[in-house]
């Protein structure tokens, strides 16, 4: 039985309609939901739906019972996922789960001093915890999805352009759904136990380059502009955007020019079997019909 957490959000689901396009039938996979209305698709596509959430041990112990691999999707809550996470980690030791995958997060500065500590704290201690535990493991670290890019850009970013304090350096963003698939992959195949892979795409690319790339699509000239942090931040706070997303845009602004998305190596292809999407292609499909 495979069971995948955060089943109800994109990337859970894409991989669960990976593992079913395999082959797997619907009756050896179970999702770990908090809400069974919010689950009516995974539902009828015969999905068994497990309730169980990372705050409620007991639940996570009855969900997790006759479970041989466990996909552990990294939590959306950024206040409280590492304990979340910690607790899923115990359960899933507790209920004599064999294999657990983990989708971290790419990363170089792993110190207080990255711009992103407040986000990849928890993505460290888990590793270490999952590590620890005594369970095979695969840790995924996954690079910064290409399908986030547009809400860094806002919904008018053809006519307004890329207004981010990212600088010039380049990044390896890959696709969620390239992603969810090589999890897939990784779930129906063996040789990936104690091991790390790196999910990125590869090529690198600059924010200046997508900017390119849009005036390509759009047909008119898409300007970036790279501020200081402190007009970026004075900008959105005068746009009303809360403090909490102003802080988390500023850090991944400041964590892309610090290079922390580039990637020379990544697993991404060998496990997929071909190249991942590209940036430029992903593009394309997006805004052609904008």
């Amino acid at each position: 039985m495979i069971l995948i957490t955060g089943a109800t959000g994109n990337y859970g689901k894409a991989t669960i309609d990976f593992l079913l396009k395999k082959g797997i039938s619907a009756n050896n996979i179970s999702a770990l939901v908090r809400d069974v209305t919010k689950a009516a698709d995974l539902k009828a596509k015969g999905i068994n739906l497990k309730i169980g959430n990372y705050d409620n041990y007991t639940s996570l112990l009855e969900a997790f019972k006759n479970v041989d691999k466990l996909l552990l999707v990294s939590g959306n809550d950024i206040v409280n996922r590492g304990s979340q996470q910690e607790n899923a980690v115990k359960a899933a030791k507790e209920a004599g789960i064999k294999y657990i995958i983990y989708t971290s997060f790419e990363r170089k500065n792993e110190s207080e001093t990255s711009p992103l500590a407040f986000f990849t704290k928890p993505d460290i201690d888990t590793e270490n915890q999952i590590k620890a535990s005594g369970m095979t493991y695969t840790i995924l670290k996954n690079n910064f999805y290409l399908d986030s890019l547009p809400t860094f850009f806002g919904e008018q970013v053809l006519e307004t352009g890329i207004f981010l304090p990212a600088g010039e350096s380049k990044s390896a963003f890959a696709l969620r759904n390239d992603m969810a698939e090589a999890t897939a992959n990784i779930l129906t195949s063996e040789g990936h136990g104690n091991k790390e892979y790196s999910f990125s795409n590869t090529e690198n690319i600059s924010l200046q380059e997508i900017a390119q790339n849009l005036s390509e699509i759009a047909g008119k000239q898409v300007n970036y502009v790279s501020p200081s942090q402190a007009l970026y931040a004075e900008t959105l706070t005068a746009a009303s955007v809360p403090a909490e997303y102003v802080k988390m845009f500023a850090g991944f602004a400041e964590a892309v020019k610090q290079g922390e998305f580039t990637s020379e190596n990544t697993d991404l292809e060998k496990i997929l079997g071909r190249k991942p999407k590209s940036a430029k292609e992903f593009l394309k499909e997006l805004y052609t019909s904008k």
